[in-house]
């Protein structure tokens, strides 16, 4: 029988089977400590019912990505939240993400929360920035649970319907009140929860699949996968899709767009590639290079 691992806690494995929609509690048979990969949240998996009514996991399917933080596999994408205002937007903090995410091959959307806090120039000033990451493949939603916004909840239902979803972002930018807008019947007190690069006060000990219009969105005792150990440069350079897109007309197949001559990426500061990624893109290069030294 096929099933989605939805929750892991001590030796039992939580199962939703897919046809029957039931959930049912199982172990892992112990050929995945010998293999050295044990079952985790998000995982497809085969079990067996025993003569003594016991489920065991027999086999795993292959993942499309695998996260170490959260502990967590086949995320069909990532809601990356982050504020236009109090806290401020944080383009370096957003670029650190997004190549971080293309890296695992996790798609991205990224909404942006209290728009009901800019002004009508501001607002005209950040659609520029948020129709650059259109450009480049990052979809957007500008919302607010205040007032209206060009994005309202149904919105992010529609994005999060049929998927498997982790929220994470910046920190202080109103996930725990689109949580509760999104499922109010989970009653999560704002003060208790912090998806954001496991700061906060939240109760969450395991991650756990929960189920929101027929999708799932991932509950996490935090995001972790903000740095760049397991990338080296040029997995940056890839990661940068406009860059890698432009990286054809370089010079030189290696090129990592710093000092190189003949590279189209930096042509394209300016024009058609945002100044600010290009920015960011040297600093986190030069993080790698550093942690590449120890």
């Amino acid at each position: 029988m096929r099933a989605l691992i939805i929750s892991h806690q001590k030796e039992l494995y939580y199962l939703y089977n897919l046809e029957t929609q039931e959930t049912v509690p199982a172990k892992a048979r112990g050929k995945f400590r010998l293999i050295g990969t044990n079952p985790k949240v998000g995982d497809y998996v085969e079990y067996q019912m025993m003569d003594d009514n016991t489920a065991y996991i027999v086999d795993v399917e292959k993942r499309h990505n695998d996260l170490i933080r959260p502990y967590i596999a086949n995320v069909d994408q990532a809601l990356l939240l982050f504020s236009v205002k109090r806290p401020d937007f944080n383009p370096n903090l957003l670029d650190r993400f997004l190549a971080i995410m293309t890296f695992n091959n996790i798609p991205c959307v990224i909404i942006y929360t209290k728009w009901d806090l800019l002004n009508e120039e501001e607002q005209k000033e950040m659609l520029k920035i948020c129709e650059y990451y259109r450009s480049i493949g990052f979809p957007y939603l500008a919302f607010s649970t205040k007032v209206p916004s060009p994005n309202d909840l149904d919105d992010i239902k529609a994005v999060i319907k049929g998927k498997i979803s982790v929220i994470t972002g910046q920190s202080g930018v109103g996930k725990s009140s689109l949580i509760n807008c999104l499922a109010p019947h989970l009653n999560i007190k704002t003060a208790e929860i912090s998806l954001a690069l496991g700061r906060g006060k939240h109760t969450t000990r395991h991650v756990e699949l929960i189920p929101m219009y027929d999708g799932w969105v991932a509950d996490t005792p935090g995001f972790g996968i903000v740095d760049f150990d397991s990338m080296d440069e040029m997995d940056l350079a890839h990661s940068f899709v406009e860059f890698f897109e432009a990286s054809s007309e370089c010079r030189f197949n290696s090129c990592l767009h710093q000092n190189e001559p003949g590279c189209a990426v930096k042509d394209k500061i300016g024009t058609t590639i945002l100044p600010s990624r290009y920015e960011n893109y040297l600093l986190f290069l030069d993080e790698i290079s550093k942690l590449r030294k120890w």
